[in-house]
């Protein structure tokens, strides 16, 4: 048993660090090698090929699995044939130092791989894998795989919640951290939402699921950032395109240079076959086809640590080169919950009375401006509403008796028609005109106050929006609300236009005109707002978004913060810039590897270290994207 243990232990560590280790395992037959050139040449000869059969069977198999499936050569064998073609001409240590450089460079790529693939697996293991079921007033434990949704499960303080659905029975506070990154933990009480993988701090609940095992939130974003690693951008396909045509014509020129410089030349034929092979080694483009995907690999591990999630790297690589971002309003520059910003009382009025009474009515209805209105209420007056029997007129407003009156709430026409409209000079125009909503409260002596609603700004909207401005994106702002609502929220958030009035409809044509001036991003989080993600050329969700707008998007904010995507388009720039330069050393050192042994300036170690150096040296400059830039 703990023999087992142990191997259960050590399997996955090998796995992962298999390829490192057989690179120095490699090496050290290497240095035993060159210790016994001078005593024993056999012996040496030996060490070297054991050297060669560790440090090059990983990228050997892989050449030829890849090889015998695409039907095409590829780098690794290039290299494999380089490293055979040394040892044929006696340099058995250059080969296999080539041999070790390659995979200790190939061994630093995995750990891209790897590192990325972390982040998988990190969220993986927030999700539990069981649930307690409750049925027939008994529970039983099953895998969560087994839920279906309308099963009612129980969740106790601490644990983990194993699926998406609606708080059914008790209340708690739920740490969302996980999903949100916000760090103060969310109140739950009956019919909240519930999402899996978040944890459950404070009451044992029960939860009715809503959606299965694999349409959790939770299990959308596993698969959104298993879809961009697997996803390739532009420019990698481009170079594994390229990859192809460049081995097979390294592979002639090599044929050519064994033969052409001895009759052209005069070279003889041994050092015409050396040129050969060190032709072979520097000309393999090792370094620029590690040019790009560790790099992308890299910054997408990045974005998925700080809440961004790309579900691909041909978003991220264009994302740099934004020219408009297209804003829906609500939930998205705003919070998507109204907010109480100012109340007008009659002279005669006493504020406590009047709040008293509109609280103990307003919190019997589930109007999302009730809820705000008795919200600001209650800063005021923390005593317990009295019961009321309220009447709600749908569209309208609401009626009660408190204290021996009648009360009124709702709309101008409803609280009072003219005499409201009239109200404190005109208060309601003024408020229309800053894009707020006027409710109107009456009592039995006529209109006594009105409070005036506003969905509030997220609180970093302004600054993303002046960070894209910086940048010189164009900021536009596409909402199914009113004019003046709209330009009240635009003048406010500081955007360069709005459009008014939108249907889904009229949102996808805009996005469409918006287009003519260059990459355009749509920004949005309801069902409503999905058409036009997917007729930008990045749709871009909020974290809190329907399922429509996440399946829909490109990129996911996790965060709900649309500051990051400004980090996004910044982690997008230093990507792009990266490549450019892994992808212009690359060339460049081949290119002077070339001329160098067509001048016979250059030896075979020397070709192997300036070959393999600069593939390390471009792979290691991709994973300086794994530095959190936020």
């Amino acid at each position: 048993m703990i023999k087992l243990d142990f191997v259960t232990y050590i399997s996955p560590k090998w796995k992962e660090h298999s390829e490192l280790i057989a690179a120095i395992v490699s090496g050290l037959f290497i240095v035993a090698g060159w210790s016994l050139q001078q005593s024993s040449e056999q012996a040496s000869a030996a060490l070297f090929i054991m050297a060669f059969a560790i440090g090059g069977f990983a990228k050997a198999r892989e050449g030829i699995e890849e090889t015998i499936a695409e039907r095409t050569l590829n780098v690794e064998l290039l290299m494999i044939f380089a490293a055979v073609g040394s040892a044929l001409i006696g340099h058995w240590m250059e080969g296999a130092i080539l041999i070790f450089i390659f995979s200790l460079s190939g061994a630093l790529e995995t750990y891209t791989m790897n590192k990325s693939h972390r982040e998988i697996s990190a969220l993986m293991k927030l999700q539990p894998e069981e649930a307690v079921l409750i049925e027939n007033g008994g529970e039983r434990i099953i895998p969560v795989s087994e839920l279906i949704k309308g099963d009612l499960i129980l969740v106790k303080p601490g644990e983990r919640i194993p699926a998406d659905g609606f708080l059914y029975n008790g209340r708690t506070t739920v740490d969302q951290s996980a999903l949100t990154g916000e760090s103060i933990p969310a109140e739950k009480k009956e019919t909240e939402e519930m999402f899996a993988g978040t944890v459950n701090l404070t009451g044992s609940v029960t939860i009715q699921v809503s959606k299965k095992n694999e349409q959790t939130l939770f299990s959308k974003i596993i698969q959104m950032v298993q879809s961009a690693q697997s996803e390739k951008s532009p420019s990698q396909l481009f170079i594994e395109k390229f990859e192809n045509v460049y081995v097979k014509a390294v592979l002639a020129g090599t044929g050519i240079m064994m033969i052409a410089p001895h009759y052209l030349f005069g070279w003889s034929w041994d050092e015409t076959f050396y040129r050969a092979m060190v032709l072979m080694v520097v000309a393999s483009p090792c370094a620029l086809v590690a040019s790009i995907m560790p790099a992308t690999l890299a910054a997408i591990s990045n974005g998925a640590k700080s809440g961004l999630l790309f579900k691909g790297g041909v978003h991220l690589e264009r994302l740099s080169r934004t020219s408009v971002i297209a804003f829906d309003k609500t939930g998205t520059l705003t919070k998507g919950n109204p907010a109480v910003t100012d109340l007008v009382l009659r002279e005669d009025v006493q504020q406590h009375e009047f709040l008293s009474a509109v609280l103990s009515i307003e919190s019997r209805s589930n109007h999302p401006l009730a809820k705000a209105i008795s919200k600001y209420a209650m800063q005021f007056d923390d005593t317990a509403p009295s019961p009321v029997n309220v009447v709600e007129q749908s569209g309208m407003g609401v009626f009660a008796e408190w204290n021996g009156q009648t009360y009124y709430i709702g709309k101008e026409d409803f609280a009072g028609g003219t005499e409201a409209e009239r109200f404190a000079g005109g208060a309601a125009d003024r408020f229309s005109a800053e894009g707020k909503t006027a409710v109107f409260v009456r009592d039995e002596k006529g209109v006594a106050g009105v409070f005036s609603l506003k969905d509030t700004l997220r609180n970093e909207t302004k600054s993303a929006i002046r960070s894209f401005r910086e940048k010189g994106i164009v900021t536009v702002m596409l909402t199914g609300d009113s004019e003046h609502t709209a330009k009240a929220i635009s003048m406010d958030a500081g955007l360069d236009s709005y459009r008014a009035t939108c249907m889904p409809e009229d949102k996808v044509n805009e996005i469409k005109k918006l287009k003519s001036n260059g990459i355009t991003i749509m920004i949005g989080d309801g069902i409503n707002d999905a058409p036009a993600l997917a007729a930008a050329d990045i749709g871009v969700a909020m974290g809190e978004g329907s399922d429509a707008a996440l399946e829909t998007a490109d990129i996911v904010l996790m965060k709900n913060n649309l500051e990051k995507l400004s980090e996004a388009i910044i982690l997008s720039g230093k990507m792009n810039r990266i490549i450019k330069q892994n992808i212009i050393f690359s060339m460049t050192v081949i290119a002077l590897l070339i001329c160098s042994n067509f001048l016979q300036f250059l030896s075979l170690p020397l070709g192997v270290i300036g070959h393999e150096g600069s593939t390390i040296l471009v792979i290691a400059n991709g994973l300086r994207l794994l530095r959190s830039s936020s």
